[in-house]
């Protein structure tokens, strides 16, 4: 969990930080310390070896529809996760899958460390993310579910109370139940 208040042991621009795994980032974007995080439990998850990971974040960017949510699954390939998730998800409305756009690889290319924190501005920010976070995955089947606007809703809409939605938490059970569904068959 990270916050993004000033104190005398915040991330600067220019900070090179560690990951748990030894690789190094450069800060330019201190806004950006969700990643950061986020590959130090990726690196951590691999040590575990699973066959999985998901990971859940929640940026504090609005959404003009609370009740939709975002899954983006950043996995090489998508073929890997169960085909009964993918078909489910494909159903979903407002299930949106991206994937990975090599060419802004560069845009992460660091002088000083393993990559920057950030792509270039304006550019793909979303997808430059996710390659970062995607080389804490050590290549296993892997999935970003970013419940930024969707983690509350001002309303109530359907089955989505007004306040706190649990959309990472339901996207999560679901997920588990057609890995468990698929094992079966």
């Amino acid at each position: 969990m990270t916050e993004n208040l000033p104190s005398d042991r915040a991330t600067k621009p220019g900070d090179v930080l560690t990951i748990r795994n030894g690789m190094t980032i450069e800060v330019l974007n201190t806004d950006a310390e969700g990643r950061l995080i986020l590959a130090d439990g990726l690196s951590l998850a691999v040590e575990v070896n699973p066959d999985a990971i998901v990971d859940v974040a929640r940026s504090l960017v609005p959404s003009a529809w609370p009740s939709v949510m975002k899954w983006e699954r950043f996995s090489p390939p998508p073929t890997s996760w169960p085909t009964t998730l993918r078909r489910e998800l494909a159903q979903r409305r407002g299930v949106v899958a991206h994937a990975l756009v090599e060419k802004y690889e560069s845009t992460i290319e660091s002088d000083v460390a393993d990559m920057k924190n950030m792509g270039k501005p304006g550019n793909g920010g979303m997808i430059a993310a996710a390659l970062i976070l995607q080389r804490f995955t050590d290549g296993r089947p892997w999935a970003h579910i970013d419940i930024a606007g969707p983690g509350r809703s001002d309303a109530h809409r359907g089955y989505t109370t007004k306040g706190a939605t649990a959309f990472s938490a339901r996207t999560i059970v679901e997920f588990l139940e057609a890995v468990a569904e698929e094992a079966r068959d």
